[in-house]
């Protein structure tokens, strides 16, 4: 009788990559399950960016139906917030940021619109923060980093330039909300100097017919785009040349087109008799400018 062969021994590498194995697949597992919430929060954004265009008011609460047909767009991207929250735990958060900036900048954009339609002012850092923490439900806090903040604002910008031609158009005003109240005098006293050398300081304080008038989105635009122009981003960075390159030129762009909409309608306007309406006998269709 031939002897037996003897068992070949099992190389001590095969559970080693066996291991590296299932670690891949949780990774590509993890990283579809990020870009899907990514995709499925960013469709939900853009739809109630386009419901909200059809406010037409500013610095007031926005329409009953445009909260109700909102509300499961919200839904959604609450729950698409909460399905990946504990994939985005501990160094996961940076390892996929690139994964789900997309949808954070989209949500930033959508949140930003809304607080600025309802409020007139832009939504702090702090409080988007606030807002996706208590999306991510129990299984960890989805960070919003500040790039994504800051892009998402100049996304948000577009939007504006959006809803003030549109208002623009059908209503023949630039929207407004709130009136600018005007700067106080401020009292300047320095080491108890003598009364002849305290002043009265005047920080810009405007005339009667500024402070009157009320504060309009396009006066929001330029504020805007003033301090971003001033934000300095570091240098070679993936941050720095998607808003230098991309969204800069994009918002300020915007804020042109915003200008130059109201240039026409105050010069243009002007030059037609009150209650002019195009002449649609001809059955022709009228020409729009687009912006």
């Amino acid at each position: 009788m031939a002897d037996a062969k003897p068992e070949q021994s099992a190389s001590p590498f095969v559970a080693m990559f066996e291991g590296f194995r299932k670690e891949l697949d949780e990774h590509h597992d993890r990283r579809e399950r990020i870009i899907k919430a990514s995709r499925d929060i960013t469709a939900s954004s853009k739809k109630i960016i386009f419901t909200l265009q059809r406010v037409r008011t500013v610095g007031q609460p926005v329409p009953a139906f445009v909260t109700k047909n909102n509300a499961p767009y919200w839904e959604t991207i609450e729950k698409q917030y909460a399905s990946i929250a504990a994939d985005l735990q501990g160094l996961n958060a940076y390892r996929y940021s690139h994964n789900i900036t997309g949808g954070n900048q989209e949500f930033m954009e959508a949140l930003s619109f809304q607080h600025y339609l309802e409020m007139q002012s832009l939504i702090s850092y702090e409080e988007s923060k606030s807002r996706i923490s208590k999306m991510s439900g129990e299984a960890g806090d989805v960070s919003l980093t500040p790039e994504d903040y800051v892009l998402g604002i100049c996304d948000m910008t577009g939007e504006l330039m959006r809803f003030s031609v549109t208002s623009m158009a059908t209503s023949g005003s630039l929207p407004s909300g709130k009136q600018t109240a005007p700067n106080k005098r401020v009292k300047k006293d320095k080491d108890q100097e003598d009364a002849s050398d305290q002043m009265d300081i005047d920080e810009q304080t405007p005339t009667v017919d500024e402070a009157q008038r009320p504060r309009t989105v396009l006066d929001d635009l330029r504020a805007i785009r003033l301090q971003l122009e001033m934000f300095e981003a570091p240098g070679g960075s993936k941050f720095g040349h998607d808003l230098e390159t991309k969204k800069m030129p994009v918002m300020r762009e915007c804020v042109d087109k915003v200008e130059k909409a109201l240039y026409g309608l105050t010069v243009r306007g002007s030059e037609r008799p009150k209650g002019w309406l195009p002449d649609m006998s001809s059955g022709g269709r009228a020409e729009v400018e687009s912006y």
